[in-house]
This record gives structure tokens, sequence and C-alpha cells, in this order.
């Protein structure tokens, strides 16, 4: 046989690169992914499905957070940080945020932070809470539970490389254009429109890069799930309701929509069944048990005690069956109609962005009102310059002697003529094609599995991540130590408040005997931030010092709501900052100790209360004691002890009170500089004045400390000046690097400019932090 001649190896050869290469050619590349989620609970889960996807066909490339719902940005974004790491994920871009502003001319902005619905944003991320006032701020699923997953967010997730760090963290609309700029990319939308109407109308070119948008929310034919506003708007689901302007622009920006609102996931519920199947036999990774973990926290706030539980729990996989819909229907084309999860239809809809009688200014659309020509170009009389809802309690919006509003704003209303949009709806969810399974959907089954197969499993948890770590507390022995004066720090968890904090965890305690600590909720940090003091203790081996949760409005005022909270900044200098403590928190140790939901299993170990810390160190009172109180925040907690307490004030020796602005004959003008027209307030007095009103008119001893005694103490310079001499504790090296980031942002950027006030404590001495404990 004749031998093949080196020509006939190269041809071949040739021949195979060729072969090769087509069928490189004709494997599809993976879809581009970009999330945009509101991080709660069901966020969460919808997540950690989605990044179980096989990555050869769905790569996610980037997830941005809509910061104007169930999370609040800084929580929201460490969050996803460490279930990325988790995930071993890091090549992720994390979108959100951003300080730029929309012009009364309409002009959008570079990096409009999406913290506002876009008729309330201006050029600042200042503003009112229109919508998201039906999102509960505090305990029993509202925002605090979603901020910490319940609690478990800390006792869980690994702790990774990446953070939220002042001017440095990547905006959602940067992430979003960055990543729909590198080509064709499908959009999932899992909370409210705003991030994706910023990137489609600022962006228009970019729109024929978006492949699709599957949307989970809004309501057609069911009945909205508005249930703190019910009685106003029974139409509105709350993704949509969130921000209906934002929701009509992506609905109308002409990109396909396959849109999965309560219609369907209505009919996926959580049944205990489901439940009870989860536990037995789907735990096998980190991020299936993170997910079960979740589910059982959520459901244990939801139940009611008693020993049969059948049937529903109440609670729906709603994000998550979206986010199945959405790759059912990317895996077999939209074309052809074929969903392995879902029923779906095509329907004509519209979002529904304000009320009848159209043209009608009322003060209530900032669209039209007070301008003679409308913001964006919108047109007099048209269909969006009819009233908008103003808050749940709208009175427009309430029907007299029904428990059923009229508001429509954020409907997903079927219609027809010119304002009907064609879009690809489900209507229900696949029951289960094995009938021999517990699990009665189909898309229960896929979720499950998703989430246990080995490939692209989570690396570890916390516990497996540090092995050796072991969760102890530190109390320290003060038995034969003589104790000082009895001092309850009552805080609202700005930058200087945990410098005083610390300064008093300092004090000899033959001088300050620290009794407990209260938190505001209503001031310059969002409540979940309560974490970082149990840190801040837990550094300063003082895990015996109890810690209360205070209100998250002001007095007075009702429990669903902003009222003068509207005048702190969301982005840079604002609350993003506060609860992240300027990016630092995360260089903490993490104490054991953590916020903790009330569930239905176990309703005595939760988070206590401020009025029950107070009450449990005047319990602890000698003959003859008395309390000195410190308040660094609004007054709210100390005029709630004084209302609920009768006898507060025989046991309170003096209230130390850090606000007011005492006008003498000078030009003194007060902080509260987000608010031009209020040239006198402090932010302290002004964040909740009824109840400054009720503690001063008290019978307690007190002293003030002005903003005018504040503004002659605060010096920078003189305190890092002092520290960098004693840096020789980790507390004096942590205010150190706080106070030198403050510096160096305030000499950065305006936004940081009253970062001096807010940090000075009245309550603080350098010479102390270098000394041992």
């Amino acid at each position: 046989m004749e031998k093949p001649s080196a020509r006939s190896w190269t041809v071949a050869a040739a021949a195979l690169v060729v072969l090769f290469a087509v069928a490189v050619a004709a494997t599809p590349a993976p879809r581009r992914i970009l999330v945009d989620t509101d991080m709660d609970t069901d966020d969460l889960l919808a997540l950690l499905y989605i990044l179980k996807q096989d990555q050869s066909q769905f790569d996610v490339k980037a997830i941005t957070i809509n910061a104007n719902a169930w999370i609040d940005a800084g929580h929201g974004v460490d969050q996803l940080y460490d279930i990325l790491y988790m995930m071993g994920r890091d090549d992720i871009a994390v979108g959100v945020g951003g300080d730029g502003g929309i012009s009364d001319d309409g002009k959008i902005h570079a990096d409009v932070g999406g913290y506002l619905p876009l008729i309330d944003q201006g050029m600042s991320t200042v503003g009112s809470c229109r919508y998201r006032q039906a999102v509960p701020p505090g305990r029993r699923g509202g925002r605090i539970d979603t901020d910490t997953n319940s609690g478990l967010r800390r006792s869980f997730l690994p702790r990774g490389p990446r953070r939220y760090e002042p001017l440095r963290q990547p905006t959602a609309q940067q992430v979003m254009v960055d990543t729909v700029s590198a080509g064709p990319t499908t959009l999932l939308l899992l909370g409210t429109h705003t991030n994706a109407a910023l990137l489609l109308m600022a962006h228009p070119h970019l729109r024929r890069n978006v492949e699709r948008v599957y949307v989970s929310g809004g309501s057609v034919r069911a009945t909205g799930n508005l249930f703190t506003a019910y009685g106003a708007n029974p139409f509105a689901e709350f993704n949509v309701f969130g921000d209906p302007f934002a929701a009509y622009q992506v609905l109308h920006s002409g990109v396909p929509i396959t849109l999965v609102p309560l219609d369907a996931t209505n009919t996926i519920p959580v049944t205990e069944e489901f439940f009870a199947e989860f536990g037995r036999r789907w735990q096998s990774t980190p991020e299936a048990r993170y997910c079960f973990q979740s589910l059982d926290k959520v459901l244990k706030r939801r139940r009611k005690p008693g020993p049969d539980l059948h049937g529903s729990t109440g609670y729906y996989l709603w994000d998550s069956f979206a986010a199945g819909v959405a790759f059912s229907a990317m895996r077999n084309g939209e074309a052809n109609g074929r969903n392995e999860f879902a029923e779906l239809e095509y329907m004509n809809i519209t979002v529904i962005t304000s009320d009848e009688p159209y043209g009608v200014r009322d003060a209530s659309n900032p669209f039209f009102d007070g301008r003679a020509t409308p913001k964006f170009g919108l047109k007099v009389g048209g269909i969006h310059s009819g009233h908008v809802q103003t808050g749940i309690r709208d009175s427009f919006c309430l029907v007299p002697g029904s428990n059923s509003g009229k508001c429509q704003d954020g409907y997903t209303k079927e219609v027809t003529g010119p304002e009907s949009v064609r879009v690809r709806v489900a209507t229900s969810a696949k029951p289960n094609t094995d009938n021999n399974s517990t699990l009665d959907r189909e898309f229960f089954r896929s979720f499950l599995q998703a989430l246990n197969v080995p490939k692209q499993a989570g690396r570890f948890n916390i516990n497996t991540q540090f092995p050796y770590y072991r969760e102890v507390l530190y109390k320290p022995d003060f038995m034969n130590v003589s104790r000082g004066k009895p001092i309850i720090f009552d805080m609202d968890m700005s930058p200087g408040d945990f410098v005083s904090l610390i300064y008093l965890l300092k004090a000899p305690r033959e001088v300050i005997d620290l009794k407990g600590v209260l938190v505001n909720g209503n001031g310059w940090a969002n409540i979940a931030s309560i974490d970082i003091v149990y840190d801040i203790l837990h550094m300063m081996g003082r895990d015996d010092i109890p810690v209360g949760l205070g209100n998250t409005t002001a007095l007075g005022t009702p429990t669903l709501g902003c009222t003068n909270s509207y005048a702190i900044p969301l982005g840079s200098g604002g609350f993003i900052d506060s609860d992240t403590l300027y990016g630092l928190a995360r260089s903490l140790p993490r104490s054991p100790r953590r916020y903790t939901p009330e569930s239905s299993d176990d309703p005595e170990h939760r988070q206590p209360l401020a009025f029950e810390v107070w009450q449990s160190v005047r319990k602890q009172l000698g003959p003859g004691d008395k309390i000195t109180i410190l308040t660094s925040g609004p007054l709210t907690n100390l005029a709630n002890i004084s209302l609920s307490d009768k006898e507060a004030t025989s046991v309170i020796e003096r209230v130390y009170v850090v606000g007011g602005l005492i006008k003498g004959g000078g030009h003194e003008k007060g902080n509260v500089f987000t608010v031009p027209s209020n040239k006198y307030a402090e932010f302290n007095m002004f964040l909740d004045p009824l109840a400054a009103k009720t503690v001063i008119e008290s019978n307690m001893n007190i002293t003030l400390i002005p903003l005018t005694a504040q503004r002659k103490a605060a010096s920078y310079g003189a305190v890092l000046e002092a520290l960098e001499q004693t840096q020789k504790t980790p507390e004096s090296k942590f205010v150190h690097e706080l106070f030198s980031l403050l510096k160096e942002l305030r000499s950065k950027q305006k936004l940081y400019h009253h970062v001096v006030t807010n940090c000075y404590s009245p309550y603080f001495s350098v010479d102390i932090l270098d000394t041992a404990v």
C-alpha cells in the first residue's frame, strides 16, 4: 500500500481545521444577560437560579440594583457582592446608584441613580417617597428584613473582596450602558423599571442592542398586590407601581417585551408541600441552602402559630418563575411560542401613569404643574397629564364607604387604539408533567434541580470559608470594678455617632457605665445599619451591651412614609454612605449578634426594641441611681420613652442633646442644606420636630449642644494630626481611616461638603482612643 504523502497529510490537516472552524462558527454564542433587581428575598432566589443556568448558553454580564423599592442601596450592593463571591462570579459587573439628575427641560444627565421615580427626579438624590411609601421600612417584612435578608445574610454569606466604595462604585447607568454597548443583550427586570427606562430614554441608539426585555411584574387581568395601599389603588403591582412612568417608557420603547404578571405568578404559590420537599431532598449546594433558609425565614415571619400547616403559605416564586419563563423562551425560541413552564398569549396593553380627568392641574403632577412646557415634551391634556397618585393615602384615590380605591397608577391595562402595545404575556404556570411528583408545577422541579446541580455550584458559605471561625460573645468581667454614671447612648448611626460610641466604650468604667444603645431609624442611616453597631461593640469586647431598635418614622407620622427624612440625600454623602459607613463597615469584625426578625416558632428570640432596652436598664438601677442620656440624632426614641413611661423623668438625671440652632445676634444659619427655603433648622430637630418639642417641653434636665457650639469644635485637621501620633489600637486606626477618608471625599466632591458637621462628636476625645481597654 502506498504511504500518504506529506502533501496528503497537509490537505487532511487543513480540512480538519476548516471543519473545526465551521463547527465553532455553528455553535451559537451564549446569550448576554443583564439583570436589574431590587434584591428582595424572591429576587435572591431568582438570582441564584439565574446564576445556575448553563453559562455556555446564558452568560450573565451585569447586575444592576434598582434602589427605589424594597432594598436600600448600600445594604443591597454589599449583599450582592457576597452572593457573587460565593458563586465564583466576581467577573460580573455590579452597578448601583449614581448622583446624576434630570434637569427641568427634561435632559437626562449621566449617571442618574434611580433612587427616585422619574416623575420626582430632579438634579439631586433628594426627594419624596411618593410610591416607595407603599414598601414598609421597618419590621415584619419591611426593608429592614430585605436589607438583612431577615438576619441571614451575615450568618451565611462569605465575605468577598468587593465592596461599596464612595466615588468608586460603578453606577447603575454606567454598567447598563457599557453592557448593552458591548453587544446584543437580553434584559431581565425583577423590580421597578427606573434604571431600564433611563437607559432607553437617554440612549435610544442602544435599543437595537436590546434583544428582548423580560419583565417580572404587572397585573393585567388579576387584582393588584399593594397590600399597604389597596384602599387607594387595587389595580397595581409593586414592581410597576414603584415607577409607573418608567414602566410606560420601557413598554413603549419598541423593544420586544415578555411580561410575567401576577396573572401567572398567582398560580405558582409556595405551598407547604413544596417547602417540605425542598427541605427534605434539595439542599446539596450552598446556594440551595441559602435559598431554603431565606424562604424559611420569610415563611416563619408570615405563618401564624399552630401545628397544622397545609396548602399555600401566601408567598409566591414571583421573580424566580419569571426568570424560568425567560430562559425557557430563550432556549426554545419566542417565535414558536413553546414554553416549558408557562402558558402565554399576546395582549395589547399599556401602563396607566395618571388618573382622569386629564389636563386638570392639581399640584400632584410635576410633569405639568407650574410649567409652561411639560417635561419630556409630554402632551397637554394627554394620558400623562391627569392626577398622579401622591401616596398610599391620597384622598383623590379614596372612595367613601369602600375599602377599594379608584386610582390606577401602575396598572398594566388591556387597551385598544394607539396607546396599546402588543406584548407576550404569561397567564398561568404549567402543571408538572410527572403526575407522581409532590411538586405540582413544572417550574418547581426545574428550580430545585438547577440549584442543586454540581456544575457552577457555590464554593462556600461563611463557615466553610473560615472553618476555624467560631461565633464567640465577648463580655468583660467588671465584678470588682466600681461603676460610674449609668449612660444610655441614643444615636442615628451617622459616622460621628460611631466615633462617639467608641469613645464612650473607652472611657473608664468607674466614670462612665454604658448600659445600652438605642438606634434611630429616621435619621442619617437606615435602620438595618444596626448591625454596624453590633460590630463596633464586638470589636470593643462589649457584647454585653443591649442595642434597641427605634422607630423608622417621626413621632406622630404614619409608619409608612418619609416625613422630613426626604431631606437626606439617598446617594453620595447620604444614605448609601451611612449604611456602609462610607465603605468601611466591612473592615469591622463580624459580630455574632445581628438583627433578628420575629418568627412564628420563636417569638421571643428577636431584635429588642428601644423602649424594651430602656425598661431593661431601668430595672438594673440600684437605689438612688439615675440615668444620663446622650442623644445624637432625632429625639424620637427619647420622646417615645417620655410618653410611654410616665415615671421616666424620675430616673433621668440629665439629657445631653446634640442639635438645634440658637440664633444670637450673628448670621448663623442652619444645616439643612437640601431644603434652601428653611434657613434656620438643624437636621436633628428638623427630622422630628414633634419629638424635639415633646422632649424640650418635658421636665427633663436638658443640656443642649447646638450647631454653633458644634461648628466651633469641629476640626478634621486637629483630630487627624492627633490620631497620627497615637495609632496604637484597632479603634484609633479605624477612626483615623474614617476621618482620613471623609477629609479626602470632602476635598474632592461637593456632595460631601456637609460631612464635617455630620461627623462632629461632642462626646469625643482623641487621647483616649490609643489607651488599652
